[in-house]
């Protein structure tokens, strides 16, 4: 077809735009051939007439059909140019957040800017072992396809992963490389994976910085091998290095920084060990802080240069080495800042005590001398001698920043030299896996050597990416057997040669730099006149004059001169380095010896060779060029890649803003250009890009087929004569092998010839439907017409014929039709109401009978179903009580054996404690008892003290009552004897005076002493508080104590018994509450002494107060001085106030003092109120303690009263002895009355025949036999007798045990409950015994009878017993190995299943078991059991990928755990048991630590047979449940590209389809029902692969997009119906299985239902409960059409369901664990199977066991 006829209308196409680089148009006019004008119209409605170059038919570019946008891999689409590529990677990256895209045999990379949960270990297995076209593209799928092809090739592989800086080139390496450590892991205990991947963040902290387009970029390439053994697992790796960029490490441009590691070293200058390198924050080094802000956002350095210490040491590079690495960067930080001045034009110096020279002399061990003048001056060589000529400033700060280059450079290549060496490996390598990171192609505003070099890199590696492309599709074609043609593309072998040819750049530009004097403008015209004009890649800028232009086959590059011959020559000035060499610094001095490593030497310009030896000097070394060893290392390079298989990645940067999911077209389609993708495309187009296989052609286009078409068989003939039909011109497609090769636009074609046939399908469905709504609705139109014509044309005849007489006649007609009518109906109602009344009988009286019958149904149904579910639930309740009631035995059993022996051990400790504790108690008790008495004292003290002063109140006030009166007495006296005594009132006067002189100074020094008391009593207040205090403290330690012991308590008595010992404790200790209370008497005793005190002292200042008194009215009567004393004198006196004065004072002294004493009587009470209540507390919990205990004592009375319940028990002892010897004398009777009857018998034998001698000498063999049993029988009573004797004797002991020592009731209890059990076992024993005896009986009886009945005529009769067997094998100790070899190791399945009942061998193992028991032989059995478990795990070791295999012995362990657990004599298991089986039990041996090694062998064998089953089952289920059609006529196919899915490849027969997966889990239902596995467990099993069918089948679902349709979903939906199915068909509904497809149900749900409104935002978020928000936004973000009659999901609906669902809190998990295994419990069935009636097959060749 021609392409012009596909410019029809409502077609699309793509135009230019300057913003958007293209922008899609829809053709609004069929084009027509000759037209300078195609008619468009664009989205926003304007139409556009686009030209056409007539000439070359130039015409835009085709749209792709909206189903084939999205494609994982872009060579899928049928039109491939570049607009098509950019749309197909936005829709993928923007609307459904896909990162990865496949070109033909490239990965395209998208940085996200953003982390995405796609990178986990699930993803990674995921991936593991998957085709690289069978999931969605990866780094991983990539990683997966080299490691694939090294081990089914062993050939060896490469990822070379390029793009610009910030697309992210180092984090997709570091990804492949995780991924290949992960997949191969070792079992080296060296960890080789680990430091493999940690030689990441030290590369990126030594040669990775932030520029303008990545916070994280790589400043140099680096090649990685990793080596792998024979195996396939990691051994080692080395690392290979290209172009470090040494001038980062001493200028940087603004916004951008220095390598990491100079910041993450100064942001940890605080640390300590760091503190002699001098260090300082970043922004103070000039090395440093060049480019402005030194942080980047969410990057912590401190804690990165932990991180960066810690892969160090993982690596094994040590501490010392470390701190050396350390000393060296810090010292190229201070070199940065030596200060170099000028002192004139031509010289310039560097101050000797310059700090930072002085630092970086003392960290490299240099000499700052010498340093200084080697920075300042360089040595010239003429023809005979040198000459030191000094430096300008200029030339100086350049020769400093070389050396710190030089110094960094050589440090790097040290520190990757060490790398290598740490993951060199012992050994031969097989293959390895090479990652190449390296820059992409770089253009820039100002390009120098660095871009120049990568460019070149560039050019080397699309030229190989070339040659690799056309090999693939030579192969490709060559396999399909199509000819191969040429295609003409665009070769940049001419660009290589320019650059790397003789007289090339490169080598114009080395020749330059050999010449002293050679400058760029020489170089420059040496390059114009060999290539201007000459070579069409090679041009002169317009404007710059020191410029030139390389065409690349990306772009054209204009490079600046400047700078070139510079950073070519890589010059270093001899001055510096022979100082260098002087220095004591071994690492540095190693950089700059004349035998230098060509290791350091190479990596120090390009790149590290580890394994490479040898030296070279360093002159050497300066004549070889940066330019040449970059090339040559170049060329070693392309030698690895061709000698390997290449795998590219690219990767690209959306935008330079570094925001997520942020697309710029015209920044993507300018990365595109350059790293080759677009050439990958073009060349795609100009063959046959689209190729699909002859299956998916006949799926995706049988619509196009017509019915004489698919008559035919063969289907790929069908496919060859349709599209011959269908495309006229044979040179758009071709026909191979297995596909068919389409030209570029054929699939589109294909395509709208599908949706034409299918939209011309739909208009003649709609238009048959609507033709048949139009009828339907015409035709009941034309019913009611109809209708209305009769009405009305009756209505016109009736008004033509009406008169008079018609009208009598009418109305007597209608009278007359009117009773004939109600006559008719009358009768007929009559008669229908009777008939009515009949059927309603009848059938009122059926439904009575049959309500009654149902009720009496119902009624007996309601009576069966009480008494059968009392009957079940007392059952249950039995097994359940006796279950737990075992269990509590056991476990306290075994509890109390521990414990006894812990408490035997704890008993003397407690002793010496409890001894301790008493004597430290009584002590204690003692001092509380004096406290108490102190206390009372005090308070006696405290009582009369205020008594006292009552009293000396009362006293005090008469007192003054008195003197008051006695005063007025005295003035009225003193007024009368004013005039007579004034003489001797003088004289009077001054002996007063003397006298109140005399006593203030006795009251002054009173005053004193009260003071000096009122000190004491302080002091001896304060003394008594801190002793209060003091006491308090004991109160809360013991309060602290007493809830320690409570706990402690609590604790012992939840444990049991040894809470009795611990309550004695508690007890004792609480006896310290008698030493509280003596210490609160002592307390109150000294308060008494207090109040005493200051009683005394009160009474002696009163005492003191009435001598002053009498002392100045002593001297003189009252009437004398009423005398003596006028009037005047006495107010004089009251008016000088000194007796007032003295009495106030006094009387204000003993107010203080009553106060105070008040103040302290009411602080000692409230003290003494708080120790009250203490005691009080502690009274009551003391009391709480003494219940505890009296609990405690009367559950030792209740053991006590059981242990002598036990011994009467054991008092019946000496009963059973006597009625044993009862027995034992009726057994001897027995034995005499039976001698006597065979007497009698031999007489009536001899007198009837003599034949009949050998049937009695054979009846005195079986007597003999039965005399020699009872003779046992009789000596085993003999011996429980004795065992009787020895348990009465232990008993007494015990008895007496407990009578004497109380702490022993434990071990008592113990011993008690195991003489409970001996005496159950003896009356065990007795019974089985006694049954023997009855049994004897019983057999003699039936002898004397068949005796008796004997008559001559049955002479020749032969009375011989038949044989009775015990259930029981015999197996003798030698024939132990030959019965595990027969029966376990040489067993097969396929002839036991056939032929024998269901768990054979289990049953003969454990009869052989029950021999070794029956016959007490500990040895035996104990070997036995070893041998059985040991061959069960051989064999399942030995065939542990046989599922029948496997199968069978997980059915046999598990029969045999049962059986050991049904005859283990236990209760619970003996439950169904028959009576025989009961008999049968394990008499002498407990076997339960067996059967718990059993039971985890039974769970590993479970385990193995699931890994087994899921192994078998992996491979079905994604063919089966995703990629087979189950629902004819719904197709899901879509055009694929290059990256086919691995079952495109497979013919329809070979293809798996959910019938497959049927059948495996019918084989696997039926193998295990054949091998009699528990039921239960069969349920487990299908649960665990129905689980695995849903895990895997949703997993893949989440990382394939092609599967995410809406039929795709219809056909999941209907494989989970075929499931279910069959669950119900095995009646399998109960194992839950069906649950474990909830998840994958939803999802196929998710995909079916309506994507468009708000309601189907809500419906989504509650019906989706099972997924997680991240797997449901990941399905709507996968969701892909695959007709256009589908519509896509628009982003704002994801959004609205993503904010609906943000309110989940599930994790954000996006794979589920296909590892995870359900729980197994393993059910105990008791077998109905008789032991005894079991035979052993012939086949089995166990001829050498005996049935007993």
């Amino acid at each position: 077809m021609a392409v012009a006829e596909l410019y029809t209308k409502f077609n699309s196409v793509w135009i230019p735009d300057p913003d958007e680089v293209w922008c899609p148009a829809e053709i609004a006019k069929d084009y027509q051939r000759g037209s300078d004008v195609l008619l468009l119209q664009l989205e926003d409605g304007t139409e556009l007439k686009y030209p056409v170059d007539l000439v070359k038919l130039l015409l835009p570019p085709l749209r792709n059909p909206d189903i084939l946008v999205g494609e994982n891999d872009l060579t899928a689409l049928s039109y491939l140019h570049e607009p098509a590529i950019l749309h197909n990677l936005k829709v993928r990256f923007v609307d459904s957040k896909l990162i990865y895209t496949y070109c033909g045999i490239i990965l395209v990379a998208i940085n996200p800017y953003k982390q995405l949960p796609i990178y986990g270990d699930v993803i990674i297995h995921a991936y593991c072992g998957q085709n690289m076209g069978d999931m969605d593209p990866h780094i991983f799928a990539v990683a997966e396809e080299a490691y694939k092809q090294m081990a089914r090739k062993n050939r060896n592989q490469s990822i070379i992963v390029s793009g610009e800086s910030g697309a992210g080139k180092t984090v997709s390496a570091r990804y492949a490389m995780r991924y290949f450590a992960t997949v191969s892991k070792s079992s080296n205990k060296d960890c080789v994976e680990d430091k493999v991947l940690a030689s990441n963040p030290i590369t990126e902290a030594i040669g990775n910085a932030k520029t303008t387009r990545n916070d994280n970029s790589s400043r140099f390439g680096k090649y990685t091998e990793i080596s792998f053994d024979n195996r396939y697992r990691i051994i080692g790796a080395n690392m290979r290095t290209y172009l470090l960029e040494k001038s980062r490490v001493v200028f940087q441009t603004e916004n951008e920084r220095n390598y990491h590691i100079f910041y993450q070293l100064c942001a940890s200058a605080d640390r300590k060990e760091f503190e002699h390198l001098k260090l300082d924050v970043a922004e103070n080094f000039s090395y440093v802080s060049k480019g402005g802000n030194a942080a980047i956002d969410g990057v912590d350095d401190q804690t990165d240069f932990i991180e960066t210490q810690k892969t160090f040491t993982l690596l094994g590079m040590n501490k010392d080495f470390q701190m050396d690495v350390f000393r060296v960067l810090a010292g190229i930080l201070h070199l940065g800042n030596v200060h170099i001045r000028s002192l004139s034009e031509d010289k310039s110096e560097v101050k000797r005590d310059d700090h930072h020279l002085r630092v970086f002399s003392e960290l490299l061990e240099l000499k700052a001398e010498e340093m200084a003048f080697g920075l300042c001056h360089r040595k010239i060589a003429t023809g005979s001698d040198t000459v030191i000529k000094p430096m300008t400033k200029v030339q100086a700060v350049n020769a400093r920043d070389a050396l710190a280059k030089h110094i960094y450079s050589n440090l790097f290549s040290c520190i990757v030299e060490h790398i290598n060496k740490a993951l060199q490996f012992s050994g031969k390598q097989h293959t390895f896996i090479g990652v190449l990171d390296i820059y992409g192609f770089e253009t820039f505003d100002v390009n120098s050597f660095e871009q120049f070099c990568i460019n070149y890199a560039n050019e080397k590696l699309q030229q190989q990416f070339n040659l690799h492309v056309f090999k693939l599709e030579q192969d490709e074609y060559m396999k399909e057997d199509i000819p191969w043609t040429l295609i003409e593309f665009n070769d940049n072998q001419p660009c290589i040669d320019l650059i790397e040819a003789k007289m090339g750049i490169l080598e114009l530009l080395d020749e330059e730099c050999l010449l002293p004097q050679g400058t760029e403008d020489n170089w420059l015209q040496k390059l114009q006149n060999n290539y201007l004009n000459k070579n069409p890649l090679f041009e002169k800028p317009r404007m710059m004059r020191k410029a030139f232009i390389i065409q690349h086959f990306a772009d054209k590059v204009q490079y600046e001169c400047e700078g070139f011959l510079e950073k070519n020559r890589d010059t270093l000035y001899e001055e510096l380095i022979s100082v260098l060499k002087k220095s004591k610094f071994h690492l540095l001095a190693n950089f700059f010896q004349d035998n230098e490593s060509s290791t350091g030497n190479l990596n120090a310009n390009i790149k590290v060779r580890a394994a490479r030896a040898g030296f070279k000097s360093f002159k050497k070394q300066h004549r070889t060029t940066v330019g040449s060893k970059f090339r040559s290392s170049l060329h070693l390079l392309m030698e690895t890649l061709n000698a390997t298989t290449p795998h590219y990645v690219r990767c690209i940067k959306p935008n330079d803003s570094k925001l997520p999911f942020e697309y710029d077209c015209k920044r993507v389609v300018q990365q595109l250009r350059a790293c080759g993708v677009l050439e990958t495309i073009r060349i795609s187009a100009q063959s046959y890009p689209s190729r699909w296989t002859y299956f998916e052609f006949f799926g995706r286009y049988r619509i196009l087929m017509s019915q004489h078409d698919l008559a035919i068989n063969d289907k790929k003939q069908i496919c060859k004569e349709v599209l011959q039909r269908l495309i006229q011109d044979p040179n758009q497609f071709h026909f191979g092998k297995t596909k068919i090769f389409f030209r570029a636009g054929q699939v589109a074609y294909l395509e709208k010839l599908r949706a034409d046939r299918l939209r011309a399908a739909s208009i003649t469905i709609q238009k048959n439907y609507r033709c048949w709504i139009q009828r339907k609705k015409f035709l009941t139109l034309k019913r009611a017409a109809i209708i209305l014509q009769q009405y009305v044309r009756g209505e016109r005849a009736i008004r033509h014929m009406l008169t008079a007489t018609t009208l009598k006649q009418a109305w007597a007609a209608v009278i007359i039709q009117k009773h004939w009518r109600r006559f008719l109906v009358r009768r007929r109602y009559h008669l229908i109401v009777a008939a009515i009344v009949v059927i309603q009988s009848h059938t009122r009286g059926w439904l009575a009978r049959r309500c009654y019958r149902k009720m009496v149904k119902d009624q007996k149904a309601v009576i069966i179903q009480k008494h059968v579910r009392a009957w079940l639930v007392r059952r249950r309740y039995q097994s359940i009580r006796r279950f737990v009631l075992n269990i509590q035995l056991t476990f306290r059993v075994k509890q109390l054996h521990r414990k006894l022996d812990e408490q035997g051990k704890e008993n003397k400790g407690l002793l010496e404690r409890l001894t301790t504790l008493s004597t430290l108690h009584s002590t204690e008790a003692g001092k509380f008892h004096k406290v108490e008495e102190e206390l009372k004292k005090a308070m006696t003290q405290n009582k009369f003290i205020e008594d006292q002063m009552k009293k000396s109140k009362s006293q005090t006030e008469q007192v003054l009552s008195e003197l008051r009166k006695e005063t007025l007495s005295l003035r009225g006296q003193n007024e009368k004897l004013k005039m007579q005594h004034q003489e001797q009132t003088q004289e009077m006067k001054d002996k007063l005076d003397q006298i109140t002189q005399l006593h203030l100074d006795n009251l002054e020094r009173e005053e004193h002493q009260r003071r000096k008391s009122e000190n004491n009593f302080q002091i001896q207040k304060e003394d008594y508080e801190n002793q209060i205090e003091a006491l308090n403290d004991e109160v809360k330690h013991l309060r602290e104590e007493r809830v320690q012991l409570q706990e402690q308590v609590h604790e012992e008595y939840l444990a049991n018994e040894d809470l009795r010992k611990e309550l004695a404790e508690l007890t004792n200790e609480a006896l310290i509450i008698p030493k509280l209370k003596g210490d609160i008497t002592t307390l109150e005793l000294k308060k008494q002494g207090l109040e005493m005190c200051l009683q005394n002292q009160r009474k002696e200042m009163r005492e003191k107060v009435e001598e002053i008194t009498q002392q100045l009215l002593g001297g003189l009567e009252g009437e004398e001085l009423r005398k003596r004393l006028s009037t005047e004198d006495m107010e004089h006196m009251n008016e000088d106030g000194e007796l007032w004065m003295a009495y106030e004072g006094l009387k204000r002294a003993s107010r203080v003092m009553e106060m105070h004493i008040q103040s302290q009587k009411e602080n000692y009470e409230k003290e003494i109120e708080d120790l009250s209540f203490k005691i009080g507390d502690l009274c009551e919990q003391t009391t709480l303690l003494q219940q505890k205990l009296q609990e405690e004592n009367h559950t030792n009375e209740n053991v006590r009263l059981e242990m002598t319940r036990l011994a009467n028990d054991n008092m019946v002892i000496p009963e059973l002895k006597l009625q044993i010897l009862e027995l034992h004398k009726e057994k001897q009777d027995i034995e005499s009355h039976l001698k006597g009857q065979v007497v009698e018998m031999k007489e009536k034998m001899d007198e009837v025949t003599d034949q009949l001698k050998s049937s009695l000498e054979d009846e005195g063999a079986q007597r003999r036999l039965l005399e020699s049993e009872k003779d046992n029988c009789a000596k085993e009573n003999v011996e429980l007798v004795a065992n009787f004797k020895q348990l009465q004797n232990e008993n007494y002991q015990l008895l007496n045990r407990t009578k004497t020592d109380s702490t022993i009731s434990s071990k008592m209890q113990k011993e008690a409950s195991q003489l409970t059990m001996e005496n159950a076992d003896l009356e065990e024993q007795l019974e089985q015994k006694d049954r023997k005896i009855k049994k004897l009986e019983n057999q003699l009886k039936s002898l004397t009878k068949t005796a008796d009945k004997v008559n001559p005529t049955n002479v020749n009769a032969s009375l011989v017993p038949r044989k009775e067997y015990l259930g029981m094998l015999e197996c003798k100790a030698e024939d132990e190995e030959k019965l595990i070899k027969n029966l376990i190791l040489g067993l097969k399945p396929q002839g036991v299943v056939v032929s024998m009942i269901p768990g054979l061998p289990a049953y003969i193992l454990f009869m052989c078991v029950r021999y070794a028991d029956d016959s007490n032989d500990a040895d035996m059995l104990k070997s036995l059991m070893n041998s059985i478990i040991g061959g069960i795990k051989d064999v399942t070791k030995n065939h542990n990928e046989d599922f029948e295999m496997m199968s069978f012995w997980l059915s046999n362990s598990v029969h045999f755990l049962n059986c050991l657990k049904q005859y283990s004599g236990e209760e619970e298991f003996m439950k169904h048991n028959s009576p025989q089986q009961n008999d049968q039990c394990l008499k002498n041996f407990d076997l339960s630590e067996y059967r718990q090694i059993l039971s985890d062998l039974a769970i590993h064998i479970y385990q193995q047979v699931i890994k087994v089953m899921e192994d078998n089952l992996q491979p079905l289920i994604v063919p089966g449940m995703l990629e087979h059609e189950s629902l004819q006529g719904i197709s899901s196919m879509k055009p694929t590209g290059l990256r086919k899915r691995s079952s495109s490849f497979l013919d329809e027969s070979e293809q798996y389809t959910i019938s497959s997966i049927l059948q495996q889990l019918s084989y696997i239902f039926s193998t295990m029902c054949q091998h009699g596995t528990d039921t239960d467990l069969i349920r487990q099993a299908i649960k665990q692969l129905f689980f695995q069918i849903g895990a895997v089948t949703i997993n893949n679902l989440f990382l394939r997009k092609d599967m995410c349709s809406c039929r795709k979903g219809m056909q999941i939906r209907c494989n989970i119906s075929y499931l279910e199915e069959w669950l119900k068909e095995k009646n399998m509904q109960s194992s839950n299985a069906k649950d474990t497809l909830e998840l994958l149900s939803q999802a196929a749900w998710l995909l079916q239902v309506n994507k468009t409104t708000d309601d189907d935002v809500k419906e989504i978020c509650e019906r989706c409960s099972s997924l997680s928000a991240v797997q449901i936004v990941k399905i709507l973000n996968s969701y892909t059409p695959i007709d256009d009659f589908e519509k896509r999901v628009t982003p704002s609906f994801v959004r609205k369901v993503q904010s609906q669902l943000n309110r989940r809190e599930d994790g954000s998990t996006l794979i589920i664990d296909t590892k995870y295994h359900f729980q197994v419990t393993f059910p105990f069935n008791p077998s109905s199977q008789a032991l005894e009636t079991i035979q052993l097959p012939s086949s089995l060749k166990l001829n050498f066991l005996t049935r007993i």
